[in-house]
């Protein structure tokens, strides 16, 4: 049998008893207008629009759609809306459980109902980053003869686990994270509307909190937590879903942080001064509240990087390096999972060597020349290379490093005006305790001093811990 996304039986059931059917689903939007969040993908004559007939359809209503975003943002939910509002024969695969067998009997069924009836086919395939580049290229002919519109759900980014033949023959469209607004108007849709729980319950503000928190920007989550608190409130005989309730129906405990107002940063300014502070344990602590809490992981990800230059700078090289690597990690994966890198990127953090010198270098540079301390460029050292320049005696004087042992050359660099000054003061400690060394030597080197000359590795900079 077909796996059309609507089969008979499915219908009848929920035509018979609408609330068998869980929470999300019945609250599943009926057409755009319903839709929450993804504005962006919604104003007028906008492809979504368009390829559910309004706005004149044109080009994009019969293009296939590549939706990316992280879970519980639409993806679905747009892909049923568009069953709903147009009368194309919808049929739905997941990538999970499908394979080229399943992709080709959709294509072929499509082929019939087209030259049978007349009737085009939409084929929502989701996860297809889990297909693999064979089991995607068997969508190829199908979507370039648009014998089907294909629309495709990822998580990933589709730049990487989508083939480029694919991807440059459909509309990409990128799904935001709902905001807690978008998550809340939900809610609360839900709890009074006949579809949901037809206000048979109330939600107090505490409970909705904790159901934001919970939440994290997935609609999905957010209603099944509160379908959770709705039936075990009912169950009590309670017409409040209280936040005990809540917490008991989806076995987790209320953090006590607002992302939004004091707390958030509060929490966020102890996770730095913990790993500042090398208390492993402690930063890992407000690492787990902040994710708990719901908080972006991208905010976390920018927090630990700022940490990896502020507050170690060169007593560890790598810190900056494993810092943007989480971020980088925890942009293509999100949560549950981007918790483990997140947690790695702390704890290397935490225990790392702890230097201020880079972070204060900079900063002592900075009030220099807003104190005016500036000056022009010595001559030497001005670009040469234009008409005119020799006369003006731009470059004149000037040594070429590479050409002279040791690769340092003794001239001047800086302006008069800061000639001389130390900006960067590096500590004994971790790697920096060789940065420390290397840059007395060249300092002395630039002075003109004769000094020993550095064994190999050294010379230059101070690249290696």
């Amino acid at each position: 049998m077909e796996p059309d996304l609507f089969t008979a039986a499915a219908e009848d059931r929920q035509a018979k008893d609408p609330s068998a059917s869980p929470l999300a689903v019945r609250m599943r939007p009926r057409n755009l207008d319903e839709v929450v969040g993804q504005q962006h993908l919604l104003r007028p004559g906008s492809p979504l629009r368009r390829l559910v007939g309004e706005g004149g359809g044109g080009p994009a209503g019969s293009s296939s759609v590549m939706l990316w975003g992280p879970p519980g943002t639409g993806k679905t939910t747009l892909a049923y809306v568009v069953s709903q509002a147009t009368d194309k024969r919808f049929v739905e695969l997941s990538a999970i459980t499908a394979g080229v067998k399943e992709v080709r009997a959709v294509i072929d069924g499509a082929r019939r109902s087209s030259g049978a009836y007349g009737k085009e086919t939409v084929l929502f395939l989701d996860e297809i980053h889990r297909f693999s580049k064979a089991q995607q290229d068997s969508l190829l002919p199908a979507v370039e003869n648009r014998w089907v519109t294909l629309i495709a759900a990822t998580t990933e980014n589709p730049y990487f686990s989508v083939i480029s033949p694919l991807l440059s023959r459909s509309l990409l469209l990128t799904l935001e994270s709902l905001t807690d607004e978008d998550i809340r108007g939900l809610l609360r849709r839900a709890v009074a509307d006949e579809r949901g729980l037809d206000a048979r319950v109330t939600l107090p503000e505490d409970s909705e909190a904790h159901l934001l928190r919970i939440a994290g920007g997935d609609a999905r989550r957010a209603l099944t937590a509160l379908e959770a608190g709705a039936g075990a409130a009912l169950a009590k005989g309670e017409s409040t879903i209280a936040l005990s309730t809540v917490e008991e129906a989806v076995n987790k405990a209320a953090v006590k942080y607002d992302r939004a107002g004091d707390q958030h940063y509060d929490v966020a300014s102890a996770l730095i001064k913990s790993i500042r502070g090398s208390d492993v344990d402690a930063a890992l602590h407000y690492l787990a509240r902040m994710i708990e809490a719901g908080e972006d992981p991208r905010f976390i990800a920018r927090r630990l990087m700022i940490s990896a230059s502020e507050d170690i700078g060169l007593a560890d090289p790598q810190a900056l390096q494993t810092a943007v690597a989480a971020a980088q990690a925890v942009a293509m994966i999100g949560f549950p999972e981007a918790r483990i890198t997140l947690s790695q990127a702390t704890v290397a953090l935490a225990l790392a060597p702890k230097s201020n010198a880079v972070y204060l270098a900079v900063d002592a540079a900075l009030a220099d020349v807003r104190a005016g301390h500036a000056g022009p460029v010595p001559s030497h050292l001005r670009d040469s290379h234009y008409k005119g320049a020799q006369k003006l005696g731009h470059g004149k004087g000037y040594q070429y490093p590479h050409d002279l042992p040791g690769g340092i050359a003794a001239q001047q660099y800086a302006p008069d005006e800061v000639h001389g000054k130390r900006y960067y003061e590096p500590t004994g400690y971790g790697a920096e305790a060789r940065y420390a060394q290397v840059a007395e030597r060249v300092r002395a080197r630039l002075r003109g001093e004769d000094v020993q000359r550095p064994s190999s590795g050294e010379q230059g900079s101070a690249t290696a811990g």
